[in-house]
């Protein structure tokens, strides 16, 4: 008897660290073959390193780093891209979205319309920041604050 709980608490504890591997994304942490492009951001929000780069809602690689450009004083945002899809064109456009309402972040890329593909060490030239929830509510009772009532919206 003692045998058989011992065993059934040993394949409860293994299920809970594979439950916890999945969870954290622990698989990560391994380099993937691929190479690496960067963008720059003005605001990234919520971006964590390791969140995913999507195209097309697919899966096609991972925030490798993030880091502040002291000279152009942007977020700096390594994007490692599997290798198998190597034939982005060059002028690909990224862009910070959230999963659903209040999800993750991640980088969304778009494909151009330009016969090169970009290469390792290429920098993403179009660039699309987060929507920070915060400025977009105070955007919205600023104008709301300026209309007095008339419908025109307070400036003429």
């Amino acid at each position: 008897m003692e045998i058989v709980v011992g065993a059934f608490v040993a394949a409860g504890l293994a299920a809970l660290f594979v439950l916890a591997m999945q969870v954290s994304n622990i698989t990560a942490f391994q380099r993937a073959d691929g190479y690496t492009v960067e963008a720059y951001f003005q605001n990234v929000g919520g971006l964590r390193d390791r969140a995913p780069v999507r195209m097309g809602g697919v899966p096609i690689g991972r925030v490798s780093g993030i880091t502040l450009d002291p000279a152009r004083f942007e977020a700096r945002v390594e994007l490692t891209i599997d290798a198998r899809y190597d034939d982005l064109p060059s002028d690909t456009a990224a862009s910070i979205r959230t999963s659903g309402l209040l999800g993750e972040q991640y980088v969304s890329l778009q494909p151009g319309g330009m016969p090169d593909a970009l290469e390792d060490g290429d920098e993403i030239m179009l660039t699309q920041s987060a929507l920070v929830l915060e400025d977009l509510v105070s955007q919205f009772l600023y104008n709301q604050s300026g209309d007095d009532g008339d419908g025109s919206g307070g400036s003429e």
